[in-house]
């Protein structure tokens, strides 16, 4: 897997976590940036699309987990995988990647506390 192929399922991750937590995050960005009004309580544009966006950053995710922990042996011999410390580098951004997609995804019962 090159490293193009192996960075556009984290991309899509984050950027779908994004989508399924623009729903409560924009408006919430917009409140800190001082943007006030009783109109931003209907930006819920995207809301209904919530559960698509949310099964899209488990399916992606889960498809990177499986390609970043899968056995040594499964890699191409002189391939990226089979280097021991690309691994750990590449395990290393998949876990921060899947800590700011959780964290976008479940901003919707978390971002009430602050707003």
């Amino acid at each position: 897997m090159s490293k193009k192929e192996f960075n556009l399922p984290i991309i899509g991750g984050i950027i779908a976590a994004a989508g399924a937590g623009l729903c409560c995050a924009w408006p919430f960005v917009l409140l800190l940036l001082g943007v006030n009004g009783s109109w931003i309580s209907n930006l819920t544009l995207l809301e209904p699309y919530r559960p698509l966006f949310i099964l899209v950053v488990f399916v992606l995710f889960g498809w990177v987990g499986w390609n970043v922990y899968r056995s040594v042996e499964e890699c191409e011999p002189g391939s990226a995988c089979a280097v021991p410390r690309v691994r750990i580098h590449r395990q290393i951004i998949f876990w921060v990647a899947a800590l700011i997609a959780l964290a976008l995804v479940t901003s919707a019962y978390w971002i009430p506390f602050f707003a």
